[in-house]
């Protein structure tokens, strides 16, 4: 066992030769000490005006406090550790600290596109099919948030098993996927969490967000004014949250999938260093643009943020009863923001 970390440490070593020089290392780390800052501050504060304000405790906004809990992660254990080992010139924290900050990253990273397409299902069953949503309960919403932190567990735990693994990128400042190292074993654990964690998540929310789309042209152009209350604005609002919110997350994870791909059917040596650099830093920015996404979409968070700040009591908004559908309404399913 001691000759196996000895090998592992000397191969942390080899692989940790950075293509950066030291000035650009210290950018990088300017960059990831001012975001991950920007990150923590900024989610805390989605969480505490969550659990301030009763009201916007609802199964739905639970998600998206879950995905607050995941940018908080990655802020805390990955800017930290890569700011410094910037600083360092090369990765600081050893074979075990590549592990344990690539498998979080991998953790994190994996729960929120999980977490995202629970939110798409939330919305396809709240907007069109009212039936089936009034059948949602509060443990049919933890199965579900439970079962997205599990397919990311998985995925982070199966490259410390042997199934690919984790190593330096040519940055030499972060741990990822070993993507320059293309094996069988690389190749079929990139194609599976590709198909995964890629395409079965974009087709479920291309098709729960198609509806949904239809759905409201539907009750905004036809003649179903007199359902267009309140409550079916919040439901609209949270929905265009949810998409923008999607949107940027693939803007985020694009290059580093990408990159993964590249690696997998062309030559790893290829890749340009400048790839390699802006596609951990594009995946890392997902974590501080949802709570500007909170704000700047929908007003309830607005206004409660404003509230908080100015310490005054968040007024709660009535919540009707009654869906444009004309159905009535679980209050489980109502969860807006």
């Amino acid at each position: 066992m001691l000759r196996n970390n000895l090998g592992n440490s000397s191969d942390i070593k080899s692989e940790g030769v950075s293509v950066l020089s030291q000035t650009e290392h210290n950018i990088v780390a300017a960059y990831l000490i001012m975001a991950g800052m920007i990150s923590i501050l900024s989610n805390i504060t989605v969480l505490g005006i969550f659990i301030k304000y009763k009201e916007l405790r609802t199964p739905t906004n639970a998600i998206f406090i879950n995905l607050a809990v995941t940018d908080i992660g990655v802020s805390s254990i990955g800017y930290p550790m890569s700011a410094a080992s910037d600083l360092y010139g090369s990765w600081k924290f050893g074979y075990a600290g590549c592990q344990i900050y690539a498998g979080l990253n991998i953790f994190f990273g994996m729960a929120s596109i999980g977490l995202l397409t629970v939110v798409a299902l939330d919305r396809y069953l709240t907007l069109c099919r009212p039936h089936a949503g009034r059948s949602m309960t509060a443990s049919t919403y933890v199965s579900m948030v439970a079962g997205a932190w599990l397919n990311g567990l998985f995925w982070a735990v199966m490259p410390v098993t042997g199934w690919a693994s984790y190593a330096p990128d040519p940055t030499g400042a972060t741990c990822t996927i070993n993507w320059r190292k293309s094996d069988a074993s690389f190749v079929s654990f990139t194609m599976t969490a590709v198909a995964v964690n890629f395409i079965v998540p974009l087709t479920v929310m291309f098709y729960c967000y198609y509806h949904v789309a239809r759905s409201i042209k539907f009750h905004t152009t036809g003649n179903c004014t007199e359902y267009l209350n309140s409550n079916w604005s919040d439901q609209v609002d949270v929905t265009k949250m949810s998409v923008i919110m999607i949107l940027m997350f693939l803007v985020a994870w694009s290059p580093y999938s990408i990159v993964c791909l590249w690696a997998s059917f062309g030559d790893p040596k290829k890749v340009p260093p400048s790839m390699a650099i802006i596609a951990p830093l594009f995946a890392k920015s997902s974590t501080f643009y949802n709570p500007c996404i909170f704000v700047v979409a929908n007003k309830k968070f607005r206004k409660a943020m404003f509230a908080m700040f100015k310490c005054q009591t968040h007024q709660a908004m009535p919540v009707m009863s009654i869906l444009p559908m004309d159905v009535p309404q679980n209050p489980l399913t109502s969860g807006t923001i």
